[in-house]
Parts: structure tokens; sequence; C-alpha cells
């Protein structure tokens, strides 16, 4: 753990700004692993899908004594954007904690509502409006989908690649950071290079 906060853009969303924290009922090892799974639903989704990941980090600092925090960020390109893919991978990194908490007897209606993240969507509704499609934060545009089915999507998905997503996690949260190349090795996926097919 950093003893200072990272540096300020790396608290920001797509938009430039500042995350939104919320508590997370948990001990802080309990909590920094939910994170590596959330970013591991990400980056395996991510690479799932074709698009080259770079690296996926956990992020914690204590910001005074006997205080923690805790984030994570994923970074990757794309090549041939399926717009849909990548509002479903978007979304995999909130079921993906939800699942920790399930998985390891932690689930609790506070620590499940702890794990959304309003910022993942957002930048989904963002970028699909750029390639011209539509994504509802609570009801089913004309010719679009809901954020509701989008979680469904990102759902399905990741009971077919939990294995993969518990691997990175268990060692994102001992490694800290990982790169695409590190995860393509822990999980026998590809991680494709711009401009090669999926």
């Amino acid at each position: 753990m950093m003893a200072t906060a990272p540096a300020p853009e790396m608290l920001l969303d797509h938009r430039g700004n500042p995350r939104p924290f919320l508590d997370m009922p948990l001990a802080y090892e309990q909590a920094r692993l939910g994170l590596a799974f959330h970013e591991a639903g990400h980056a395996v989704l991510a690479m799932a899908y074709g698009m080259h990941v770079l690296t996926s980090e956990v992020i914690a600092w204590s910001p005074e004594a006997d205080a923690w925090s805790v984030t994570g960020k994923t970074a990757f390109n794309t090549h041939d954007l399926n717009p849909w893919h990548f509002a479903t991978q978007q979304a995999a990194g909130e079921i993906a904690h939800v699942q920790y908490l399930l998985t390891y007897g932690l689930w609790t209606p506070e620590r499940a509502l702890a794990c959304t993240a309003d910022h993942d969507r957002e930048q989904a509704i963002d970028v699909l409006a750029d390639f011209g499609y539509s994504l509802g934060r609570d009801h089913t545009p004309e010719d679009g989908k809901s954020w509701g089915m989008v979680r469904g999507m990102a759902r399905r998905k990741i009971g077919y690649l939990w294995r993969e997503i518990r691997t990175v996690a268990l060692a994102m949260d001992e490694r800290t950071v990982l790169t695409g190349d590190d995860i393509a090795t822990l999980t026998g996926l590809a991680n494709p290079r711009l401009g090669e097919a999926a």
C-alpha cells in the first residue's frame, strides 16, 4: 500500500471528474481482493472480446493513519470495437466484484451496493453514443439496450470465464499490477495487438 494518494489523474473518470468513493464495509485485505476481482472482470472480458489489454491494477493507499483507500484501473486498446462488447466489459467489473462477495461468503446488501460502479456505466453510455448506439441507464431505448441488459450479458460471460477471472484477481492482489501479457499467460487467452483479428 502506498503511503500517499496516487497522482490525481489516476483518480479521475473518463470525463475528468473525480471518481466517487463508496465505503466498503470490509477489512482492507478483503476490500483489496474485491477490487482485484473488479479489475480482473474488466481485463478478462476485454481480452476475451479481442481488446488488447495493456495493464490492470489495484491502487491502494493510506490517506491518514489507520485509514485506507483502494481503487483500480484497467487500460486497453481496441481495434474495430464492437460497442456492445465494450459495454459488457464495462459492466463486468461490478458483476465480478459482487460475485467475489458471493463466492467468499461476504455478500450483504450494503456490500453489494458498494460495488456499484456508475463511472463504468457512464463511460459505456458515452462511448456507445459516439458510435450511434443507445444505452439506457434505467430503461430500454428504442433500437438500444438497457444497462440491466448489458449487466445480464456480463453476468453470463463471467460465468464462463470465472476461473480465469479468479486466477487474474489472485495474481493481481499479490503483485498489484499485471500486464496484458501476464494476464494472457495466466489465462491462456490471446492478447491481440492492434490490427490483429480477434
